[in-house]
């Protein structure tokens, strides 16, 4: 498999990290040990770490995500970040360019648990400012 082939493989396992390697093969034009072999040499090489939930859009329809756009305190971003880690409701966190550092994230089940969520990463320490924008819709995820 070239590494034309390797793209196309992990562009199926993001559609479906549970797909049975003969399905992968057979999508790929492939042999069934050709798919194993590049996915743990993929594994071995760090370009795939693990994989990961997807959730029904049902499920996801009934949460509220954001987008927290962060700045902080020269010399607070570590402090900042290992808080934020600790929040289970952070889903990702950018470090970005531009008038803020950080770009966090988050998803919660009600307004009102968003909105105390909200309040606790602007109260962290290092911490300056926040500016919030609800996500309305999804229009593209890969």
């Amino acid at each position: 498999m070239t590494k034309n082939a390797d793209q196309e493989l992990i562009a199926l396992l993001r559609e479906n990290a549970r797909a049975p390697t003969a399905e992968l093969a057979r999508r790929l034009g492939v042999s069934r040990s050709t798919v194993q072999s590049r996915i743990e040499r993929l594994e071995s090489r760090g370009v795939i770490t693990g994989y990961g939930v997807r959730l029904a859009p049902d499920y996801e329809k009934g949460l509220v995500r954001a987008h927290v756009l962060l700045t902080v305190t020269p010399k607070q971003s570590g402090k900042v970040v290992r808080d934020l880690r600790a929040q289970t409701a952070v889903r990702a966190l950018h470090s970005v360019s531009g008038s803020f550092d950080m770009i966090v994230v988050v998803e919660s089940p009600s307004i009102s648990d968003l909105d105390a969520l909200l309040d606790e990463i602007g109260a962290m320490d290092g911490v300056e400012r926040t500016l919030s924008s609800i996500i309305l819709s999804t229009r593209i995820e890969r």
